[in-house]
């Protein structure tokens, strides 16, 4: 095992892996760390910032030459349908992350149903491509929700990356699988992970968000090697457009903790990604479903009463 943290060079197994790039697209104001002071009412009285962080993103994304998943909200892509047919027409796959960032374990599972409809439906028209991924609002997928699975497969999708297999304070499923796994015996439907590595016996979070800009650079390098090179699997990074955004408003009357989580090293976000897409081989989400079925175990969740879904 390598020593956490240290740099050294590629092996020939990470220089075959394909990792997952993933984008969160959301604006500042509609981040979890500000819901309980930023009222949904009050979205669209704020300036957006977010095409103009995405256009940066994608000019990063070129200068490294890869292509990435851009997981956007239903509620963005209506108000910047430019950006969204920017974002295809630079070759990156657009996927859903649900109409307006509520937390799949706060819906039942009707009103989930019309939450990727009304969302999926937006992307397509203003993309004019299918949408097939989907990344629930804050990994909120979990064992509360068994019946999230079988509504994607319902309604199309190939694969869902909206799991994150730690414990967190505001999202997690300790005990999902680490990789890709199939949820549903009747459905070729895969989810996929968020990354963690191995620490000291522990899984941590490794994939990227509020944890790549915070914690060193060294860190995310040796949880990556971890996965690429211990279990021959892809890691599967995030982040979110506002995080290469330093000059953001600032939310003053948000709680101390909710400032320090979201404010915390966006001067340094855009330096550190410029790393990491050079430094590792990097995909669209799309292409490590694709690779992954293969290898995907088996984790078949009860799944509830039949419950009608329609309008």
């Amino acid at each position: 095992m390598n020593a956490p943290f240290s740099a050294s060079s590629g092996s020939p197994v990470e220089s075959r892996i394909i990792n997952g790039l993933s984008v969160d697209v959301e604006d500042w104001f509609q981040v979890g760390a500000f819901e309980n002071v930023i009222a949904r009412g009050e979205w669209d009285s704020i300036k957006t910032r977010v095409e103009d962080n995405v256009y940066r993103v994608i000019d990063l994304f070129a200068e490294a030459d890869v292509s990435a998943t851009f997981f956007t909200l239903g509620w963005v892509a209506k108000r910047h349908p430019n950006m969204i047919r920017r974002i295809v027409d630079a070759g990156h796959e657009i996927a859903s992350h649900g109409y307006d960032h509520a937390r799949v374990f706060t819906f039942e599972r009707r009103q989930f149903a019309e939450d990727i409809r009304k969302a999926r439906e937006i992307i397509e028209d203003c993309s004019g491509v299918r949408v097939t991924g989907y990344r629930a609002p804050s990994f909120s997928i979990d064992q509360r929700t068994p019946w999230a699975f079988a509504e994607l497969a319902e309604q199309g999708y190939a694969y869902s990356s909206s799991v994150a297999p730690v414990a967190h304070d505001h999202y997690g499923w300790p005990d999902a699988p680490r990789f890709a796994f199939r949820p549903l015996p009747w459905s070729s439907m895969i989810e996929i992970p968020v990354t963690t590595a191995i620490l000291g016996g522990r899984r941590v979070a490794a994939g990227g968000g509020g944890f790549f800009r915070v914690l060193p650079y060294g860190f995310s390098r040796w949880a990556i090697r971890q996965v690429n090179r211990q279990e021959g699997r892809p890691a599967v990074f995030y982040f979110h457009p506002w995080e290469v955004d330093p000059d953001q408003p600032r939310v003053g009357h948000a709680p101390l903790r909710s400032r320090f989580r979201h404010y915390t090293g966006l001067a340094r976000m855009a330096g550190k990604l410029r790393e990491l897409v050079h430094e590792f081989r990097w995909g669209r989400m799309d292409l490590v479903a694709h690779r992954e079925a293969a290898l995907a175990g088996d984790l078949f969740l009860p799944e509830p009463a039949t419950e009608d879904v329609a309008a």
